[in-house]
């Protein structure tokens, strides 16, 4: 059989891998490639990460909405003295976060519709809005207000829709027709999009999912992250 050189890293999927993933469902996709997942440039860098969780501070519980392989998981241990939990849709990014993270509840389950009723003190998402459709990012945003206790916040990074003449923003833009063009030919649909869930656009879906108030942070990190904005939305 040929071999595949893997794109990003060693240990990392080859461009075959990430084919086959693009090809299948979202939950089968990631079941796919869990094992080989931090070793692409999806993962969220750490600093990133690092700076939401220290956005939260001490707090008694959390929750990370759709926590992957659990970068963010690891960090929200570092600062809850009590319960963290982790929800995903695909076991085999659940088994990951199980092997690498000690000391959390893993719950595979929809992000649209979480089984939580004002349990936390804190809420991350990171890196994984693309994977919601903008037609749910209502649904999103309220599932995670339910899931918080009153004053509890949601903490995330986003950043702010780039101009036209920048080449990140056609690198996107054209990613995104494409894989609307995939999801339209082939079923079950693979979701997964850039320049979703951004400011300010996301600080109306937040208050009208009913949080109270949403601020962002600007220069909370250095380069090559200085774009980056931390969003606190309380509930």
């Amino acid at each position: 059989m040929p071999k595949f050189r893997p794109l990003f890293h060693p240990e990392g999927p080859t461009f075959v891998e990430l084919a086959r993933q693009a090809l299948s469902s979202t939950e089968r996709g990631y079941d796919m490639i869990a094992p080989k997942f931090d070793h692409t440039p999806f993962r969220t860098p750490d600093p990133i990460v690092t700076e939401i969780a220290r956005r939260i501070g001490p707090v008694d519980s959390a929750l990370d909405v759709c926590c992957g392989t659990g970068a963010a998981l690891r960090a929200l241990r570092a600062v809850c003295k009590g319960r963290v939990v982790g929800i995903d849709s695909s076991a085999g990014m659940l088994e990951e976060a199980a092997r690498r993270v000690e000391g959390v509840e893993l719950v595979r389950g929809d992000a649209l519709a979480m089984p939580f009723d004002a349990e936390f003190d804190a809420a991350v998402c990171v890196g994984a809005f693309g994977h919601i459709e903008e037609r749910d990012e209502p649904r999103f945003a309220v599932s995670i207000h339910r899931a918080l206790r009153p004053g509890g916040r949601f903490v995330f990074a986003t950043s702010e829709r780039p101009p036209w003449t920048s080449p990140t923003r056609v690198i996107a833009e054209t990613f995104n027709a494409v894989m609307g063009v995939r999801n339209a030919l082939l079923s079950p649909p693979f979701i997964m999009y850039y320049l979703t869930f951004m400011w300010p656009d996301v600080r109306g879906r937040l208050l009208a999912a009913g949080f109270s108030d949403v601020e962002a942070v600007r220069g909370a990190l250095d380069k090559p992250y200085e774009r980056v904005l931390i969003v606190t939305a309380t509930s």
